[in-house]
């Protein structure tokens, strides 16, 4: 059985002003709808491929009786013809099913191999020796974390001259897949933070997110594709006890994802088909 890799978005987002507060809700209500249904997904896919391998068997055996029946019919009389059409459409059932089967398989396989695509390019573009930079995949979504030294001055939200140079190279990815969002979160460490006009460490990641959007829509990324989100101090990597633990805590998070609704509307699309099937 073909790995079933399950999407979850793990993100409490905190939309900038261009961000309204009910599309940030809209997008956290999606993405629980999605996650609960790719479990379900996966149960029921868990238990059509067990259903799969019966029927395979009694498809099998059913072929085999058809054969061996058809073939003595003249001499014995065994299988009347109410016989054989019943057998005939009991085999279509098993094959109409596991077709279906085999569409949601390809539709999750898809989307794995797109998501593996798409993690080699980064790492590629980006540079996976950069110590300070990481690329990887947590539950079929796609992560690019950037050290907040690589972006900001302290306590700034201006983009400096070299985060420019990394974000040009993820610009690039993302232009290639117009089918991916991408959500920039900004992390901050625990230490109260109050510089007009913002007030607090809420602020100051929304502004570095709403910073890094604007660099990546002006090397060309469609603004469609953008999401802006602030986590402040609420995410951290580690304990923010130390100088050293609060640099890693102090980052910005790239997260580029399917676009929900187009991914759920293909998970639905399927799951509706077996279970018109399955009645």
């Amino acid at each position: 059985m073909k790995k079933v890799l399950i999407l979850s978005i793990s993100a409490v987002m905190l939309l900038s002003s261009c961000v309204s507060k009910k599309k940030f809700t809209d997008l956290q209500v999606k993405q629980t709808e999605t996650q609960d249904l790719l479990n379900s997904a996966t149960v029921k896919l868990n238990s059509c491929l067990e259903e799969k391998a019966s029927l395979s068997a009694r498809s099998r055996s059913l072929e085999e009786q058809v054969a061996d029946l058809r073939k003595y019919n003249d001499n014995l009389q065994i299988l009347s013809a109410k016989g054989a059409s019943n057998v005939e459409k009991t085999l279509e059932s098993i094959k109409e099913k596991e077709l279906k089967i085999t569409r949601l398989q390809d539709a999750l396989t898809k989307k794995d191999s797109v998501t593996l695509a798409l993690v080699t390019s980064l790492k590629r573009e980006v540079g996976i020796n950069d110590p300070d930079i990481e690329v990887n995949v947590e539950k079929g979504v796609v992560f690019i974390s950037i050290a907040d030294k690589l972006l900001f001055q302290s306590g700034s939200y201006n983009v400096t001259s070299k985060a420019r140079d990394v974000l040009a190279k993820v610009a690039k990815v993302v232009n290639s897949k117009p089918e991916f969002e991408c959500m920039v979160e900004g992390h901050t460490d625990s230490v109260p933070y109050r510089k007009e006009p913002l007030l607090d460490n809420w602020d100051l990641s929304v502004k570095r997110s709403t910073s890094i959007i604007r660099v990546l829509q002006d090397l060309g990324v469609n603004p469609k594709q953008l999401i802006a989100a602030g986590r402040a101090e609420y995410v951290p990597l580690v304990d923010n006890n130390t100088a050293e633990n609060r640099a890693k805590n102090r980052r910005t998070r790239i997260v580029v994802l399917p676009k929900i609704d187009q991914f759920y509307d293909m998970i639905e699309k399927e799951m509706k088909n077996l279970a018109a099937g399955g009645n």
